[in-house]
């Protein structure tokens, strides 16, 4: 599966930004995806997860009541609504896709390419 990560930008901290993921290629709708974020200098981190179905989601820690994932599977689409956006959430974001349900990034098999969200103070 083919992965396209869009809708970064500047935006001031406390707004919001809807990040899109567009899957092509093999069956989208049996993969559990995710969205990580790496900030410079620093290591790419678990964001977001959402199951084949969107069952079931998972987040990270800091993005519980900020972020929401979500898909649709006929559109082959997954998204990531952040709000509340701090300078901390500046990073490229990336999309992935994995066979297992699981906040690990080992486990995902494909990568889209990074959207850049800024947060300005």
């Amino acid at each position: 599966v083919q992965l396209q990560a869009s809708g970064g930008g500047l935006v001031q901290a406390g707004g919001s930004l809807r990040l899109s993921c567009a899957a092509s290629g093999r069956t989208f709708s049996i993969f559990n995806m995710g969205w990580f974020r790496q900030a410079p200098g620093k290591e790419r981190e678990f964001v977001a997860a959402i199951s084949w179905n969107g069952g079931s989601t998972y987040y990270a820690d800091s993005m519980k009541g900020r972020f929401t994932i979500s898909r649709d599977n006929a559109k082959k689409e997954v998204y990531l609504q952040m709000n509340s956006l701090k300078p901390e959430d500046t990073a490229a974001y990336y999309c992935a896709a994995s066979y297992l349900s699981t906040p690990r990034q080992n486990n995902y098999d494909y990568w889209g390419q990074g959207t850049q969200v800024t947060v300005s103070s």
